[in-house]
């Protein structure tokens, strides 16, 4: 078994299915995505709610930049995020806000249109393309470069290395993506911290075996 197959297996046995990603449309995930940015998921929710059930593409577009700034405030950068949104909203809007229909295409050509949108990075792509379109984009953040930057494992230094290598270790399946980074995620919180907590880590018998050969 590839050692990222035996990682994974280890932490979902130990964590279950977390079931990433609250949210009810694809929509809601892109805006989400965006958010996120420099902030953490409980400001998003607290932005997501000031839209009272009616977050759409075309409220996004049609409001004053104004309101939509305070209704974002809470996720800090909120100017610049505005911006975003609007930008990112007009790339979905651009397929008639057709997933079915952004899907159809090659994904590494939606992956290039969505890096060439305004405040649209590596990450916040990867996580559009997996959690809004349920496509095979694994997606690398601060807990996945802390986690392969501590195991030892040769997954590389930069986020691409990272993600060419989870991709290539790893069978091409968008629910397995999603798990796995949910997993790693939770890990993280719990014990491969900013201060490592390894006593009860699931992965710590694998991970001194590793060290061991």
């Amino acid at each position: 078994m590839r050692e990222l197959e035996k990682i994974y297996q280890t932490l979902y046995a130990h964590y279950g299915d977390l079931q990433w990603w609250p949210a009810d449309t694809p929509f809601e995930v892109i805006v989400g995505a965006v958010l996120t940015q420099n902030t953490v998921w409980t400001n998003v929710e607290k932005a997501l709610e000031q839209f009272e059930g009616n977050l759409s593409p075309e409220r996004i577009l049609d409001m004053p930049v104004e309101d939509l700034q305070e209704i974002i405030r809470p996720t800090g950068y909120f100017r610049q995020k505005a911006q975003y949104l609007r930008a990112v909203t007009e790339w979905f809007m651009s397929y008639g806000g057709d997933v079915d229909l952004i899907k159809s295409r090659p994904l590494p050509e939606i992956r290039s249109e969505l890096l060439r949108v305004r405040g649209v990075g590596n990450e916040t792509a990867d996580s559009i393309l997996l959690y809004a379109f349920d496509l095979p984009s694994f997606v690398v953040d601060a807990y996945t470069m802390r986690f392969f930057g501590r195991y030892p494992i040769e997954a590389g230094k930069t986020y691409m290395e990272v993600k060419s290598f989870c991709e290539a270790g790893l069978p091409r399946d968008a629910t397995l993506y999603n798990h796995f980074h949910a997993l790693i995620v939770q890990n993280g919180k719990e014990h491969c911290k900013k201060k490592m907590d390894c006593a009860g880590c699931p992965l710590e018998q694998l991970c001194e075996k590793v060290v061991a050969e």
